[in-house]
């Protein structure tokens, strides 16, 4: 299946959401539907836990998919009622739904009674009775039909069996029902869209923030470390700006994941960061710099994205902390913070809380600025009239390491990447490196974004 393009598929996406009971496999119809692996798939039930939205193209139209948690019914425990919730707001934004069931098992009471509840939302409803993979299984089928939903599609979400009749049934009923032309309206101009990763340990605060920045109760919250596991995104203008807030699963050390979906959702993780252009990192107050907090800084650094370091919890950690504790020093704790973090000398630092909203207003001008720092460039006259004012003999390396510089530009941006042209072919001493970029940013700024030096010989 391809992937979304505006050409071949104009006007605004129809809706669809997935929905059903734990393991009965939304999140591989998900993935089957948008043609990539955005969710992760396992044998473990309740992997997914927020609502995650794809788009892709089908008949000429886009169609926007949004995966839901497991749905069960009048559940009282804190995590199945906020997956509950999510389900609800995919609900409300859905043209159509699919309910997906699980065709390998008996018919359950607690999927008679998610029946019933989503007929009540008066939204064009289709039942996919998954996990038919044979000609011998398609009898059992029939059995779902005392679901009272009357169009029913046996599919394969891991084969893709059956998949193209359900979407053109769901295109048929949503466009015969007048949806397709209520949303018809041309989309506004696209604005230049900024990805930010929200990274950090597990319960530091990264959903809880994600809400805050967003205005929405968007991400699951609970106390329990590990509640996020896909990454979770929501897009939102500010300013005259978009951007696209990437909740990501709290990064472990190796060995410390058990399940297959922690050890999962840690590699997504990664790759959504590794996806964005800008990387909040949320430290804890209260705990401080950890050398996992150090780790996951390393993997931003290294992987070109830049950075803003965010002190979650300030409220419980500074002054006003209510736990009879002697406050913490906000300059005392960034000197620690930055002695611990070296290598991200070049990131602002903000205290804030998440839960109480201090200091978030702080956030979004940052943000602007980082994103436009990231993506600056400097012309090849502007580098070579600063390369003329520098003072390499400042640059604390030793002379067999030295290089002539005999000319240097701007090659790429999105990280600022640098070419010196020089008489010998050999990497850059670090000390050399280090000095020249602190030259670079004092001249040119590069606020928040990593520095990229390569050496090439003439």
């Amino acid at each position: 299946m391809k992937s979304l393009s505006k050409t071949q598929a104009p006007g605004k996406a129809l809706t669809i959401a997935i929905v059903g009971r734990p393991n009965v496999g939304k999140s591989t119809l998900f993935n089957r539907l948008i043609g990539k692996r955005r969710a992760i798939v396992g044998d473990e039930p309740g992997i997914t836990r927020d609502r995650l939205y794809g788009e892709t193209d089908w008949a000429g139209r886009r169609l926007r998919a949004i995966d839901t948690g497991g749905i069960i019914p009048e559940e009282k425990e804190l995590i199945p009622t906020e997956i509950f919730r999510q389900a609800r707001v995919a609900l409300d934004e859905a043209d159509a739904v699919i309910m997906v069931v699980d065709g390998r098992s008996e018919l359950a009471a607690p999927d008679m009674e998610l029946a019933r509840l989503l007929l009540r939302t008066g939204k064009p409803l289709f039942l996919a009775v998954n996990k038919i993979d044979s000609l011998a299984q398609e009898a059992d089928v029939e059995d779902f039909r005392r679901l009272g939903l009357r169009e029913m599609f046996p599919v394969s979400s891991e084969h893709g069996a059956g998949v193209a009749e359900l979407l053109e049934a769901v295109l048929e009923k949503i466009t015969a029902e007048g949806v397709e032309r209520a949303e018809e309206a041309a989309e506004p101009e696209s604005t230049e869209e900024t990805k930010v990763a929200i990274i950090g340990r597990p319960n530091v605060g990264k959903s809880t923030l994600l809400n805050r920045l967003t205005g929405t109760a968007r991400a699951i919250v609970s106390p329990t470390p590990g509640t996020t596991r896909d990454a979770v995104d929501e897009v939102m203008e500010r300013d005259g700006r978009r951007y696209r807030f990437i909740d990501t699963a709290g990064i472990r050390r190796k060995g410390k994941t058990k399940l297959m979906a922690e050890k999962l959702s840690v590699v997504m993780a990664r790759k959504h960061l590794e996806a964005a252009d800008v990387a909040l990192l949320v430290i804890d107050a209260v705990e401080g710099v950890t050398a996992l907090d150090a780790t996951i800084a390393g993997y931003a650094h290294e992987s070109g994205r830049s950075l803003i370091i965010l002190v979650n919890k300030w409220d419980l950690a500074g002054p006003g902390r209510q736990d009879g504790k002697k406050p913490a020093d906000r300059n005392k704790f960034e000197q620690e913070l930055r002695y611990a973090l070296k290598f991200l000398s070049y990131a602002p630092v903000l205290f804030i809380s998440a839960t109480s909203g201090k200091g978030m207003e702080k956030i979004f001008p940052v943000l602007a600025q980082v994103a436009a720092e990231r993506r600056k460039r400097i012309s090849t006259a502007e580098m070579n009239r600063f390369l003329q004012m520098v003072d390499f003999g400042r640059a604390s390396v030793p002379a067999s390491k030295r290089v002539k510089i005999y000319y240097m530009t701007q090659a790429a941006v999105a990280p600022p990447t640098f070419i010196l042209f020089t008489d010998r072919p050999v990497k850059l001493h670090f000390s050399y490196q280090r000095f020249l970029e602190n030259q670079i940013r004092r001249a040119f700024g590069f606020v928040g974004s990593p520095i990229w030096i390569k050496n090439r010989a003439r």
